[in-house]
């Protein structure tokens, strides 16, 4: 049977008809709009996991780790790398939000890496190590004391540490047996307090302190702590991260080698600096660039780079000692203002006397830092040594660093620094930054501060019309005005200024004209 024409086409315009409203109203479909990318494929980890209308899936990756973290009361590891590929399409369906949440929390659960276990991350100075828990920390902590305390009576809690904001703990040293005496008197303290309370109301008891005989002092060990901080903070961490206990109490106890600076102190030598520190003579001039052998001469102040054997942990302690010793009295001196400095008679020869000793003395590790003497008997007087000394100091000047190469002698140079004088009005000594600067001769400082092409300076006025300058200095130590004897530390060496390098500028001045320091130095 034919269809006529007319119904046809009719059929054929309520068939497009249906077909826009079905484009333009039926929520699951894109409407065929020209704008660029409307539909996006998402993928995590490689694997599908449906389609969006926007590119940003931040938001539902993050509702996903969620819901997958809160099905686990131990955190755990994920892969979540996620991926969005856009199109632009007439006809397309979007997912729903519930959807792609619930498709990224499956591919999550099957990407898990692995469960991150609860530690302890221990931290001391720039030194960390892992343990499984805070029992193992405080086995830790106290194994560094087993070496000195062979009582075990010192004991470590783990504490807030109230300067940080965060929770961060820390350390505190408890004394076990102060402990229970505390607690042991305010035991009694309750028992008597009505007997305290009449005894009170008949005034004020005054009890006279008797002077301790030696046997009075309890010998030993007083006090212990820690000579770093410490910061303790609970962590989650993949369980390979973990150190065994026993592996870290050895890495926290084991002595290294650490370098520190040694200030010296009048007596010393370079070959006892040397011996104190567990050092070679060789390896010490080999660590040190301002000394150039055994025979280098070393002044009051100079400062030495020594080693040091100390664990990562350091313990620092204060046992009451007793002991006998002999011992020599002080120096007395007698100035003679018509004498030179270097000229002394000794008047008297000294003898050694003998002492009985209680003091506190206090370690760092195996080293003495102090030692505070509570009581001392002399059984025999130490004659003291008598010596007759100058005062007037000697026309003559000492050269004002340890060591240094001579880098640019006094008079014409050929190649100057840029900017500075062809006419070199001093002496300069190669030495690296930071080299102690001593005074040539005593005087009054004159001036202590910037010098524009000198850099940092300091003049130094000896009298009779005598001057000594000092350039290129890194840090000033004196004032002006200030008096200063001959080879007292004044300054540091430096390059500041016009310089080419880390170097001592040094002028001597007689009638206000350089002369040649080289002639003068003794």
């Amino acid at each position: 049977m034919k269809i006529p024409g007319k119904i046809k086409w009719a059929y054929m315009k309520g068939m497009g008809l249906a077909i826009i409203v079905s484009i333009f109203f039926l929520p699951s479909y894109m409407k065929p709009e020209n704008t660029g990318n409307n539909i996006f494929y998402v993928t995590l980890n490689g694997v599908p996991v449906g389609t969006s209308a926007s590119e940003d899936v931040e938001g539902l990756l993050r509702q996903a780790r969620l819901a997958v973290a809160q099905e686990s009361e131990i955190p755990v590891m994920l892969e979540a790398e996620a991926a969005v590929e856009g199109d632009e399409v007439y006809f397309g369906k979007v997912d729903s939000e519930e959807t792609l949440i619930a498709n990224m929390a499956e591919v999550m659960r099957a990407s898990e890496v692995e469960t991150l276990a609860r530690s302890y991350t221990v931290k001391i100075n720039d030194f960390t190590v892992n343990l499984a828990s805070s029992q193992e920390v405080l086995e830790l902590l106290e194994a560094v004391f087993q070496k000195y305390d062979t009582t075990g009576n010192y004991g470590v809690r783990l504490v807030l540490d109230p300067l940080r904001e965060l929770n961060v703990l820390t350390t505190q040293v408890v004394d076990r047996e102060e402990e229970k005496r505390i607690e042991e008197k305010a035991r009694d303290f309750h028992r008597t307090a009505g007997m305290d309370a009449r005894m009170s109301e008949m005034g004020d008891l005054v009890i006279e302190v008797e002077e301790k005989e030696f046997d009075d002092y309890e010998l030993g060990l007083i006090s212990m702590g820690y000579g770093d901080a410490v910061e303790v903070v609970e962590a989650y961490l993949p369980p390979e991260s973990i150190t065994p206990l026993q592996t870290a109490i050895e890495q926290v106890t084991k002595e290294q080698e650490k370098n520190k600076i040694y200030e010296v102190v009048s007596g010393d030598t370079l070959s006892q600096i040397a011996e104190d520190n567990g050092l070679s003579m060789d390896k010490l001039v080999e660590m040190n660039p301002t000394i150039e052998s055994e025979s280098s001469t070393i002044r009051v102040g100079d400062e030495i780079i020594v080693t040091s054997p100390e664990p990562e942990l350091s313990v620092v302690r204060q046992e009451q000692l007793y002991y006998e010793e002999d011992y020599d009295a002080d120096v007395v001196y007698i100035d003679n203002d018509s004498w030179y400095t270097t000229e002394r008679v000794t008047r008297q020869e000294p003898s050694a006397g003998h002492r009985k000793v209680v003091a506190v003395v206090s370690f760092r590790n195996d080293t003495e830092t102090g030692r505070d003497i509570q009581k001392e008997e002399v059984t025999m007087e130490a004659v003291p040594k008598i010596v007759e000394r100058g005062t007037k100091t000697p026309p003559t000047y000492l050269k004002p660093i340890s060591g240094g190469r001579l880098s640019s002698g006094f008079g014409r140079r050929n190649a100057p620094t840029k900017g500075a004088s062809s006419y070199h009005k001093g002496i300069d000594w190669a030495t690296p930054i930071g080299t102690a600067v001593m005074a040539s001769c005593d005087g009054v400082v004159t001036k202590a501060g910037w010098g524009s092409g000198y850099g940092y300076v300091v003049y130094i006025d000896h009298g009779d019309g005598r001057q000594t300058r000092y350039g290129h200095l890194s840090k000033v130590l004196v004032k002006a005005g200030q008096r200063v004897s001959q080879g007292q530390k004044i300054a540091l060496s430096g390059n500041t200024g016009r310089s080419t390098g880390p170097h001592v500028h040094f002028e001597i001045l007689i009638g206000g004209s350089q002369v040649n320091p080289l002639s003068y130095l003794s």
